[in-house]
């Protein structure tokens, strides 16, 4: 029997279309949201280094060395750099519709589309901040430990797996309910605090302990820092929960959005 190879043709037609609506929303974010010059980047990396320089101050200060090795700014850093990046990805992802709602109403423009340039884009942008702010640490400071790369990458996608699935919710959250992005942004206050950017999992007492670990970026953290620190077990850790969690979040989100998102912007 002879297979017609119009559904192919179809399919791979589709398929470079969608590509080729990623990379515009792309080049359009990256004008808007960073500018046309590159300080839009530098205040992306600024914010990432001036946090970890700030807490490198004020507990060096206070104390003579961090809760894990002898290097205050690694210590620092393998907790804000997560917390940072988890917080831009989920932030402009549920951003996405509003902020790409003129484009929407283009057939070849889909809001899948526009989630996948911004969760892209802002993965990369945090990528090279993060690059650049763990090389500037091992340059001038030069700490003794030796990065388990298996490790840090697993910690990524934990943390790229539950922002996405974070944002993808809030998406549609902030489309149908748009005072959810403050009441968001309030409840999320508390997570800078509550993450284990400061201090080990380990040191909480219990039933704390017990409360604590329902939060995924404690998990995210903990593996980091089993990335950064060779001589680290944090056995609290489960790879499993936040990997888990963001994809339910953002399987929810994808099918809220996709039933509902053109009847709400059509009102």
């Amino acid at each position: 029997m002879h297979l017609s190879p119009v559904p192919a043709v179809a399919a791979h037609n589709m398929r470079l279309s969608t590509l080729r609506a990623v990379f515009a929303l792309i080049l359009r974010e990256v004008s808007t949201t960073y500018g046309r010059s590159p300080g839009g980047y530098v205040l992306a990396i600024l914010e990432s280094a001036g946090g970890i320089a700030l807490l490198t101050l004020i507990f060096s200060v206070g104390f003579r060395s961090p809760p894990l090795g002898t290097n205050f700014a690694l210590f620092y850093s393998a907790g804000l750099l997560p917390f940072l990046m988890y917080s831009d990805i989920s932030g402009k992802l549920g951003q996405t519709i509003q902020f790409s709602r003129a484009l929407l109403a283009y057939p070849r423009v889909t809001f899948l589309d526009a989630l996948i340039a911004r969760f892209l884009l802002n993965m990369l942008t945090q990528l090279v901040v993060h690059g650049l702010v763990l090389g500037f640490i091992l340059v001038m400071q030069q700490p003794d430990t030796t990065f388990n790369v298996s490790k840090i990458a697993l910690a990524y996608v934990m943390l790229l797996a539950l922002g996405f699935g974070v944002g993808t919710l809030n998406s549609f959250l902030t489309l149908a309910y748009p005072v959810w992005q403050t009441a968001w942004a309030v409840l999320n206050r508390p997570l800078f605090l509550i993450s284990c950017i400061f201090f080990n999992f380990e040191i909480v007492p219990q039933p704390h302990a017990d409360y604590l670990w329902f939060n995924p970026l404690v998990h995210v953290v903990g593996m980091m820092r089993d990335g950064f620190y060779p001589f680290y077990q944090p056995t609290y850790v489960s790879v499993i929960y936040p990997i888990a969690l963001g994809g339910g979040l953002g399987l929810a989100g994808l099918f809220l959005l996709n039933r509902y998102h053109r009847d709400i912007l059509d009102k």
